[in-house]
């Protein structure tokens, strides 16, 4: 038997708002949360003295929501008023087997305190300082390190010289995560640029991937790997580099990449583009059913532009991937 548990990803900025994104132009400040909140499990429970996201079981007729809603003003004295659907993962305890259904949770009424006596910490993935946590819930730091946006090169298109002048705008304005895709170029054009693109961006904090050639990212110091579907479809192994995502187009693959151990995947075409006018998009509806059980993150691709991110949380994506919009 599978008990399904309801999870929150409590996210605030690093000054300790937890406001919704503003209508500054720059990444930072927009859907980047920095902060999230950690529960201890109190004395007298499984697992007692260990770190975990907040949440608990569902009850019988409540829906994912509102079993979330409900344990959260029970552990944490809140009441919830943003929420999107995120992550689902099956764990195997000794004692049970549970389902994890996150949500990230940006917005609530309230202040915020342990009801239940327990001991609560605000973390970042990158300097995590409590110990031990949950094995269930290990996975989520990996997933806290993305961005909201990976935006994907253009540079046949605009020319080297512009783009890397539109790269460098952007890493100023807070873009942490960047494809290098040019089919048109050469593989020594590209990897030449792929040079320059990884140098600049390693000043900023930013992490390159370099789209299909394992070859080429391990040979310029490149951050990962973003596998093309067929890529993946013939994959037997992860690539042993830092990130590791790919390109899916139906369940069946992004369940592939789960089963691999990739960190995350770009499904497409949300909706209808111009590099591909002639493809049926998948519509919001469908990109919701496909990445509701995915237990890393999906971006969604394929005409949207910036002020679709708010749709695409809504949905269950971990951010949009942009091609042309994102420069």
């Amino acid at each position: 038997m599978v008990i399904e548990v309801a999870v929150g990803v409590l996210l605030r900025e690093v000054n300790g708002e937890a406001d919704a994104p503003t209508a500054e132009p720059t990444l930072r400040g927009r859907y980047a949360y920095d902060n999230f909140l950690l529960a201890q499990r109190p004395e007298g429970t499984t697992y007692a003295g260990y770190w975990e996201f907040p949440g608990g079981k569902v009850e019988k007729g409540e829906t994912l929501l509102h079993a979330l809603e409900r344990e959260l003003y029970e552990e944490l004295g809140i009441k919830i008023t943003s929420a999107y659907p995120w992550l689902t993962r099956l764990h195997i305890y000794t004692h049970a087997t549970v389902r994890l259904n996150f949500f990230r949770i940006t917005k609530w009424q309230g202040d915020l305190y342990g009801k239940e006596k327990q001991q609560l910490s605000w973390q970042t993935s990158s300097t995590l300082t409590i110990s031990p946590v949950l094995p269930a819930n290990m996975f989520v730091f990996r997933a806290l390190q993305l961005p909201p946006l990976y935006a994907i090169s253009n540079a046949v298109e605009l020319g080297s010289e512009k783009f890397m002048e539109r790269l460098q705008i952007a890493l100023e304005n807070g873009l942490k995560l960047v494809q290098m895709r040019e089919p048109g170029l050469s593989r020594e054009a590209m990897r030449e640029l792929s040079l320059r693109v990884v140098k600049l961006a390693h000043r900023y904090g930013a992490q390159v991937l370099i789209n299909s050639d394992i070859e080429l990212a391990n040979e310029i110091g490149a951050d990962g790997v973003h596998l093309k579907g067929v890529q993946l479809a013939a994959c037997n192994s992860r690539p042993s580099l830092m990130w590791c995502s790919a390109s899916c187009h139906n369940a069946d693959e992004i369940q592939q990449a789960n089963n691999l151990g990739f960190d995350f995947v770009v499904l497409s075409p949300v909706l209808p583009t111009r590099s591909h006018p002639d493809t049926t998009s998948l519509g919001w509806p469908a990109f919701a059913t496909m990445a509701a059980n995915s237990a890393i993150p999906v971006y969604a691709l394929g005409g949207l532009c910036y002020d679709d991110m708010e749709k695409a949380w809504q949905h269950g994506a971990h951010g949009i991937a942009m091609l042309r919009q994102a420069w």
